[in-house]
């Protein structure tokens, strides 16, 4: 049986796809695609972070050029079929479908894992061409090239063993494999690969400089097959009643095409709608995939730039180069944003870096809980004690947690205005986002209030925060009044709303605060 030439692999991974309930259509895709076949520039990588549909999307593209498994049956409907070069690529190719994610179950050796690639490749060639059986190949390229066919590389998880710090002293050999068995080949069809590290291309005389690339960074051609849009996941919402896109949207919405369009996570807005509720469904397969992971290269240096982003203000930076398959340890601030942005736990847009969604932004909150976040970690601890002071109505408390986030060492909390204030206040109520949904600027009655508090549990008060720098809590709590800021709260049917006013004098750096209810 084959292992890698002209399995069902990607046929049978494709049919259980398409007959889910939240099947979404990205086959036009594979139009593009196939103008690359035969062509000079029939290399593709797609370099993606997980859980963004890559493999879903290479076992698409098997499925529908594979000559070993009828599938006019799965593509009946969908976009392609109404393309005009549909029916001339459909089940035309004979495929190669490797997945470099198999580690061999004896032996830990690179020349294991290469081994058992190379020789099941070679073990499935001959079954198919018996000529070549008796005859001897020292590489796998004259074998391949004997057949005199042509095949189409599906390469799922290319970057595994760097991904995965696995033999490092012989991933060089491993880039040269790669470019020896598909650069220049007349065998070649095309070559597609996905992975999540970009190839690491700056150098010249890079093994894979053949390939185009499309990263976080530079896609403004496939993005759009790589992630929900909005358009989709407003679709897949009305196939469910329980949540609505504003819910999903809050959660899993935040990487931005270069349209400027919304891309959301689509393994977890298909599991939140499974579910029916919207949850953190970040799976954390490796460390690579932790925030506080990249942060601890260099916490001095990221720790002002992080409360920043927690306090959704973007960080402006200029980022050109990806962090790459084989580049080593991140050593700089640019170098660490950079890996965050190809894992997908940063967004990066016209030069500014932000925190995607709501899912990440709880991995961020976590992450500053770590004791080497200092004094930070601290305040972030405290901010359950924040909250229940509010709620308690003792002002003084309020205060004085106030003050002494005012006088920690973070350069941005050294504020003279109400938008750094408002800084202070989103660090001190940290916390409050497990109980509350909090919006901030959010229009509400005659105006748009600093902070408006959406209690999850129905035993808990709504509450409306107005910031005011150089004047009295007191004129924040008219204004609320005036200007109607509970309106919103009403409408939700919260019954207990509390109005905190909360002033800072710039000149003797002095805090104020008062609570009232409505």
């Amino acid at each position: 049986m084959a292992i890698y030439l002209n399995t069902n692999a990607a046929y049978k991974d494709f049919e259980m796809l398409r007959n889910d309930r939240y099947f979404v259509d990205k086959s036009a895709m594979i139009e593009k695609v196939s103008e690359r076949i035969k062509t000079k520039n029939r290399y593709l990588c797609i370099t993606k972070p997980r859980r963004f549909g890559k493999t879903s999307a290479l076992n698409m593209l098997g499925a529908y050029y594979g000559k070993a498994y009828p599938s006019d049956a799965l593509f009946e409907g969908l976009d392609i079929s109404k393309s005009k070069s549909y029916a001339s690529h459909l089940n035309k190719y004979n495929i190669i479908n490797i997945s470099m994610n198999g580690l061999p179950e004896t032996g830990n050796t690179y020349a294991d894992y290469l081994e058992l690639v190379v020789e099941s490749i070679k073990d499935d060639i001959k079954e198919a061409y018996p000529e070549l059986e008796k005859k001897e190949f020292r590489r796998l390229p004259d074998l391949l090239a004997a057949t005199g066919d042509e095949f189409i590389f599906i390469i799922d998880e290319w970057d595994y063993i760097f991904s995965h710090d696995l033999y490092r002293e012989n991933q060089s050999d491993f880039l040269e494999f790669l470019r020896s068995l598909l650069k220049d080949q007349p065998y070649v069809a095309l070559a597609y690969m996905t992975g999540v590290l970009p190839i690491k291309k700056y150098s010249t005389g890079s093994a894979l400089n053949m390939f185009d690339e499309y990263t976080m960074l530079n896609d403004s051609f496939f993005e759009e097959y790589f992630g929900f849009t909005e358009e989709e996941v407003e679709a897949l919402c009305k196939k469910q009643s329980k949540l609505s896109l504003d819910e999903i949207a809050e959660w899993y919405n935040g990487y931005v095409a270069d349209d400027g369009g919304r891309i959301y996570n689509p393994r977890s807005v298909v599991l939140a709608l499974i579910n029916g509720k919207c949850q953190s469904y970040w799976t954390r397969t490796g460390k690579m995939d932790e925030v506080l992971f990249f942060l601890k290269y260099n916490i001095g240096e990221v720790r002002d730039d992080v409360v920043k982003m927690v306090n959704h203000l973007p960080v402006r930076m200029e980022i050109k180069k990806e962090y790459a398959a084989g580049q080593g340890k991140p050593g700089n601030r640019k170098e660490i944003y950079a890996a965050m942005i190809i894992y997908g736990l940063l967004s990066y847009c016209n030069g500014e870096l932000s925190i995607p969604n709501k899912e990440l932004m709880m991995e961020f909150e976590n992450a500053l809980e770590d004791d080497e976040f200092g004094y930070v970690a601290e305040l972030v601890r405290n901010s359950e004690e924040v909250l229940n002071a509010t709620i308690d109505m003792k002002e003084d408390i309020v205060v004085s947690y106030l003050h002494n986030i005012h006088n920690s060492e973070i350069p941005v909390l050294k504020y003279n205005d109400e938008n750094s204030l408002s800084c202070v206040v989103t660090l001190a109520y940290l916390s409050a986002r497990n109980k509350y949904k909090i919006e901030r600027e959010e229009k509400s009655g005659k105006g748009f209030a600093d902070f408006i508090f959406y209690p999850r549990r129905k035993n808990l008060p709504g509450i409306i925060v107005e910031l005011k720098a150089d004047s009295t809590p007191e004129t924040a709590i008219v204004q609320i009044k005036e200007r109607e800021y509970s309106e919103k709260l009403k409408k939700e049917n919260v019954e207990n709303i509390l109005m905190v006013g909360i002033g800072y004098d710039t000149n003797k750096k002095e805090h104020q605060c008062k609570i009232e209810e409505i």
